[in-house]
């Protein structure tokens, strides 16, 4: 059995680092945010590792020093306090702070680099700017710099932690640059000692390093914004032909509309025998015309469909509070007469809720759903339609399970591309234009939702559409009249076989 889940973000800001261009410019505030947020994160755990080092320098403190660690009793406490009350204040200044000249992203990264330097120096003082590997942590912020920051702001902080650390190399070393004592009898120590030499050529190797390291983390990411900013206008690119490629659809489907209009009509007529006595073989070939023209006119409103969904994802802010359970009973009533030619029985037990939508679209998505499954179901079998609600999660699933042809493994990751159908789907349903599932998808967009498809050929598919904020409470109906055919009946016992992962049901193609 074949399982795959799909969703589908339109957001336009589909890059890292939206509007940055080829000059080495800062990124956005929405994406500084975001990793503003990363550093607190970080930071957090950063304390974690504090508190762990200070209670191990309780336990083995012998250890610490033998390894060249001076530990001094509260400074990794003091350290910790001073990181925990900068993440409150960071926190506070993002999410309780109107953004201001004086309270931007930009100043909360700088504030956090900042102050994360300034203890990071106190950290290397105590635990060894020699003789432990704490001052390569200073790598880290340069790294960072250049990522968040324009080409002169990271070489500004390059060079605040190569003030950083000469100020730490000085405080360990007061005697380093203070000039010799020449002038007192019988001075024979030497002018420059091998510990001078060693701590100079330390303070000279690492400086370079963080120089190195800011010109080649800066110049990479100059080419990842550079390339970040290519793709952008491709995808802009794509986006405009994407629109002129609908904007034909749309025309050509109107011209064809008319004229297959005027011709079913003359077929009708005939077929009518409003133009004469016609012979039987001249009545079956107009209904075989008449067949694919209807074809033909299905296709022609599936695409205007499809186009008017698609438009109706810029307009977001339409949005009304429905019942699903009265979307399903609409779809039942609609489907029914199509179901019970082919004597497949629509079976719905659904738990009522509601969800907040652009209007009408839901209606559109079940409707295709149910409507495949009624059509690549097997003459006589029966289409289920259950429903369950989590009120912890405030989420809620529903279901539409079939028992018909299924849909291979290599097929089920296309269900959802437009004009896609298998032969198999194809010699089942020569009706099917391709598009239903291709709907279904543009809906999903609109809406946000989830879609999980498990198939299993010849036995069946199930559709579980999967919505993420629900509410527990009916809304009123505008019509309270419920048709007493659309009572829900019991499930066939084979939908816990379908939901527990046994059997699958629902189409290989699109509608």
């Amino acid at each position: 059995m074949a399982i795959a889940e799909f969703s589908w973000d339109v957001s336009k800001k589909r890059f890292a680092f939206p509007g940055i261009g080829v000059t080495g410019a800062k990124l956005s505030d929405e994406v500084l945010i975001g990793n503003a947020r990363w550093f607190i994160i970080f930071r957090w755990a950063v304390v974690v590792v504090l508190l762990l080092f200070q209670i191990f320098a309780l336990i083995a403190s012998d250890t610490l020093t033998k390894i060249g660690i001076t530990h001094q009793q509260g400074w990794p406490i003091a350290i910790t306090a001073v990181l925990c009350i900068s993440n409150i204040i960071y926190i506070y200044a993002l999410d309780f702070r109107r953004q201001t000249k004086y309270n931007s992203p930009s100043i909360n990264i700088w504030a956090q680099i900042i102050i994360d330097l300034l203890c990071l120096s106190v950290v290397v003082h105590y635990v060894g700017s020699t003789a432990t590997p704490a001052p390569f942590f200073y790598v880290l912020h340069i790294a960072l710099s250049c990522i968040f920051f324009s080409t002169v702001e990271s070489l500004i902080v390059t060079a605040l932690v190569c003030a950083m650390y000469a100020i730490v190399l000085i405080i360990e070393n007061p005697l380093l640059f203070l000039a010799p004592q020449s002038m007192l009898p019988d001075s024979g120590a030497p002018v420059v000692t091998p510990l001078k030499v060693n701590i100079l050529l330390w303070m000279f190797t690492l400086n370079v390093l963080f120089v190195i390291v800011w010109y080649v983390v800066s110049r990479l990411a100059i080419v990842v914004r550079t390339h970040e900013h290519h793709l952008l206008d491709a995808y802009e690119q794509i986006s405009r032909a994407q629109v002129e490629k609908d904007r034909y659809a749309v025309l050509m489907t109107h011209q064809l509309k008319a004229p297959l209009d005027a011709i079913r009509s003359k077929i009708n007529l005939i077929k009518g025998n409003y133009c004469g006595e016609i012979s039987p073989e001249i009545k079956d070939v107009l209904v075989k015309i008449d067949n694919r023209a209807s074809g033909m006119a299905g296709l022609i409103l599936d695409v205007l469909k499809l186009e008017r969904l698609k438009a109706a994802a810029r307009d977001t802010d339409n949005l009304e509070c429905v019942n699903i359970e009265t979307v399903i009973r609409k779809c039942i009533d609609k489907l029914n007469p199509i179901a019970n030619s082919r004597h497949i029985n629509i079976q719905a037990s659904t738990v009522d809720f509601a969800v907040e939508c652009i209007p009408n679209q839901l209606e559109i998505l079940f409707e295709n759903i149910i409507s495949n499954a009624v059509a690549y179901s097997y003459d006589g079998a029966s289409v289920e339609i259950v429903s369950s609600v989590n009120k912890q999660s405030s989420s809620a699933v529903v279901t539409v399970i079939d028992h018909g042809i299924g849909i291979g493994d290599k097929d089920l990751p296309h269900i959802f591309d437009e004009y896609f159908y298998t032969p198999r789907a194809a010699l089942h349903n020569r009706t099917s234009s391709g598009i239903g599932l291709s709907i279904v998808k543009t809906v999903a967009e609109n809406n946000k939702l989830h879609i999980k498809v498990s198939s299993e050929q010849n036995v069946g598919t199930a559709f579980s559409v999967i919505f993420q904020r629900v509410k527990n409470e009916s809304v009123p109906e505008k019509d309270t009249q419920q048709p007493s055919s659309l009572i829900a009946r019991p499930v066939n016992p084979q939908v816990e076989s379908l939901e527990s992962g046994k059997s699958g049901g629902q189409l290989a193609s699109t509608h």
